[in-house]
């Protein structure tokens, strides 16, 4: 007797299911993948972007290659930053080869950040968009080259060190400055630019701390678990990696919304 009335609630079960259609629309169902506040602009164009990249979207979709390569650049400068420190302590061989990849992968999140938002920007400039990739690569693997020669890898070079840091990252100005000067009609372009340059106040705060080595300078051994200047450091690296992630997505949204370079 259970098991029939068991069978019966099955039943019935099945045939609401099937009775019923489903009223739930495409919309809707990017509102339960992806819910964001109404009120925030790049949560907002951070929703619709990422409904593109995981294939949500209807229309005609960009290029996604460019967005992948800089995730794919920041992710791996965590990893190389998450296994030097993991393993930098183990012999002073070991100390010297990793924090050398500590240095490589930094360099590859600076040339990686540079494809996105050039790709998007200069999409129907293709010899601008070539020169300034090709230059940002060529710079990379010259500073990377540099960076894995073990006679730099002393403290003697730190401020070295950060100084190539810096003038890679900030060589980004002359492509940022073209597209200023070829979209500054556009309010999306601008936007984007000030969040690169909430970017590169970030890492320039933080190669600050890393060069001046503050605040264990200032107390030698209080910090040596926690609060040192390379942790500041790469707090702000991160900070500054997401501002940048916000201008590229800005950008993607941008011209997501554009003709094709055809289109009259």
């Amino acid at each position: 007797m259970r098991k029939k009335s068991r069978n019966i609630q099955v039943d019935q079960i099945q045939r609401a299911s099937t009775t019923v259609p489903s009223t739930r629309t495409l919309d809707e169902n990017r509102t339960l993948i992806f819910h964001v506040d109404d009120d925030s602009h790049i949560a907002h164009i951070t929703n619709r972007v990422l409904l593109d990249v995981v294939g949500y979207d209807d229309s005609d979709s960009i290029p996604r290659w460019p967005w992948f390569i800089f995730l794919a650049g920041a992710m791996g400068c965590l990893i190389c930053s998450s296994v030097s420190h993991l393993f930098a302590c183990h012999s002073k061989r070991f100390n010297y080869f990793f924090w050398r990849l500590d240095y490589a992968g930094i360099s590859l999140m600076i040339v990686c950040s540079f494809f996105a938002p050039i790709y998007y920007a200069f999409a129907c400039n293709p010899y601008s968009r070539l020169l300034y990739l090709s230059s940002i690569s060529f710079a990379g693997i010259l500073v990377i080259t540099t960076l894995l020669a073990p006679s730099l890898s002393t403290s003697r070079f730190r401020s070295f060190r950060a100084s190539l840091f810096l003038i890679m990252g900030f060589s980004g100005v002359i492509p940022a400055a073209h597209a200023v000067v070829l979209f500054r009609a556009h309010p999306q372009i601008l936007v984007a630019l000030g969040y690169e340059l909430v970017m590169g106040v970030l890492y320039g705060v933080g190669a600050g701390f890393y060069m001046s080595r503050v605040p264990e300078r200032w107390k030698p051994g209080a910090f040596d678990i926690a609060g040192q200047s390379h942790q500041i450091f790469h707090v702000f690296v991160v900070a500054g990696a997401l501002a940048h992630t916000a201008a590229t997505l800005i950008v993607m949204d941008w011209r997501q919304g554009l003709p094709d370079c055809g289109a009259s």
